[in-house]
């Protein structure tokens, strides 16, 4: 991977915690400040969409919207769950466990359904993740572990929608050969139009989320599309197995914020899982 791209991968898991860090501030605001966030992401980078509809021009119109459609779709249920995940456990646990579990079941995928052999890096690449789930799920001991066990299910459940959208993503930006910059102020912009219904029935709930969390929103909605654009102008330098491993970064990062400004419990365990878990999918992109 050349230097251009580890420096996007970098920027983009920086990028990437920070929005997690505030969406976790945001609490248990569920639906409705994945709506703001959304919409506030559209009106953000409106500016830079227009431009890169003229640089580029307008695309085919049924591959636009194919491409859109279905990642607007994965991310809407990936955010959703995001939110629950966080509502209901720690950020510690929570991110490392979603942004593990996605490598590890395209590892699991490949052996029992394609009937592919990973080779010893990518079976102690997946080992490690396991190792680092279980360190990071038992930090507190079994009885903390009990409490988290809702929020380590919505982690697992979101790291299954990051394995869908990574692989679509990169099949939209390179194999639809979809404008990265369009593709996903695009996805944002479905996103809001899909939740529109429940936010226009909820409107007083919503502003009243707004006025609590209007930094953490604003913080989502310009974070998070960079974070990703980034990502996606990285897999057009470098194959998505050595990107999507190199972005993983973002673990212990979530971890340091975590420990340093949520002070959540055990920094030193869960940091150390969350360690294991990004050896574990670097093995994984290694193999």
């Amino acid at each position: 991977m050349g230097i251009a791209a580890v420096v996007l991968v970098v920027l983009a898991a920086f990028a990437h915690a920070g929005w997690n860090f505030f969406t976790k501030r945001a609490g248990s605001s569920g639906a409705g400040f994945v709506w703001l966030t959304a919409t506030c992401a559209t009106v953000l980078y409106l500016p830079v969409a227009a431009v890169a509809l003229v640089a580029t021009g307008v695309p085919p119109v049924r591959t636009w919207l194919l491409g859109v459609l279905v990642s607007a779709v994965i991310h809407l249920g990936y955010f959703l769950l995001l939110q629950r995940g966080y509502a209901a456990g720690d950020m510690s646990v929570v991110y490392p466990l979603a942004r593990g579990t996605g490598p590890l079941l395209a590892v699991v995928i490949a052996v029992l359904v394609l009937g592919e052999r990973p080779g010893w890096l990518g079976i102690c690449g997946a080992a490690l993740v396991v190792t680092g789930v279980f360190a990071i799920g038992l930090s507190d001991g079994l009885p903390r572990a009990g409490a988290n066990l809702a929020g380590i299910g919505f982690g697992l459940l979101t790291g299954a929608l990051i394995a869908a959208y990574t692989l679509w993503d990169a099949h939209a930006v390179t194999g639809l050969a979809l404008s990265p910059l369009l593709f996903d102020w695009s996805s944002n912009l479905a996103r809001s139009a899909l939740l529109a219904p429940y936010a226009i029935a909820r409107r007083p709930a919503l502003a009243a989320v707004w006025r609590r969390h209007r930094r953490e929103i604003l913080a989502v909605g310009l974070l998070s599309p960079l974070a990703y654009v980034l990502v996606l102008f990285a897999m057009r330098l470098a194959p998505v197995s050595l990107v999507a491993p190199g972005r993983e970064l973002s673990i212990v990062i979530a971890g340091v914020l975590a420990w340093r400004l949520l002070g959540e419990p055990q920094p030193a365990r869960r940091l150390t899982g969350a360690a294991v878990v990004l050896a574990g999918v670097v093995l994984i992109g290694a193999a």
